[in-house]
Order: C-alpha cells, then structure tokens, then sequence
C-alpha cells in the first residue's frame, strides 16, 4: 500500500527537486537541534524563504544552499548583498504581517552538499550568517 502511494505521489507531482530534498533535509537537521519549523518555502511579495523556524524566542529565516558534486567554493557564498536585502525586506514583512516586531530575528544559512556517487550529505549550519541589510525602520 505504501508503495502504492508512493508511485501515485510521484506521478502526480513528480520526484523532489534537489533544492527540495536540500530544505527537507536541512529541516530535519534543525529539528533534531530543537528548533520549531514554522513552514518551508513560504513566498512573500519580497521574495521567499526556504525555512522559517523558532528557535528559543528568536524568529530564524534560514537560506538553504544545496549543491552536487564537489564544490570550488562554499554555497553560502551565492547568498550574495542583493539577495540579503530582499530577504530582509521579506522578514521585515513577514514579521510586521504577524505581529512579531517584539521578537529577535536572525539569518541562517544552511549547506547541504550531496555527494556524487553513494554516500550521505554533508550539513554546515551557519547561525546568524548575516545581518540584515538595506535601509528603513528595520535597521538601527
């Protein structure tokens, strides 16, 4: 029966996406580490956010970068200064549209690197990668 499930599952909407499989991993990873995930992949009208999670009081919006093979560079470094500010702009949002300006908020990245052949991922888990950037109220 589960495997039954599992091909209709798959035919419908297909297999994940790597990226995908990189959030859910990174989730699971942060779970185990005591956060509380709020959503994956949530869109906002300033961009999206791969995972929103509680960690303690603090908001985490968390970057996840997922790349195969071996790499030359780390994958945080794609999360460049444009991209920083258009997740601040959407934190800003997303905190204002739930009443959440009390609370600290931080940005994380998280790298999962996925070998070639068989073999387990490996996870960096950047806490507080970035400040949040750009101009406005949110900035002091």
């Amino acid at each position: 029966m589960k495997a039954q499930l599992r091909a209709w599952w798959r035919s419908h909407f297909g297999p994940f996406t790597l990226g995908e499989q990189g959030e859910r991993l990174a989730a699971r990873q942060l779970r185990r580490q005591g956060y509380k995930i709020i959503t994956l992949r949530h869109r906002l009208r300033y961009g999206e956010f791969d995972v929103i999670a509680v960690d303690g009081e603090t908001i985490v919006f968390v970057e996840v970068k997922t790349r195969r093979g071996p790499q030359l560079a780390r994958p945080a470094t794609a999360v460049d200064a444009q991209r920083r500010q258009r997740m601040t702009r959407a934190a800003l949002a997303y905190m204002k549209s739930h009443d959440l300006l009390d609370y600290p908020a931080r940005f994380d990245i998280v790298e999962v690197l996925w070998p070639d052949g068989p073999g387990q991922p490996q996870i960096a888990h950047h806490k507080a990668a970035f400040r949040a950037e750009g101009r406005g109220q949110f900035f002091r």
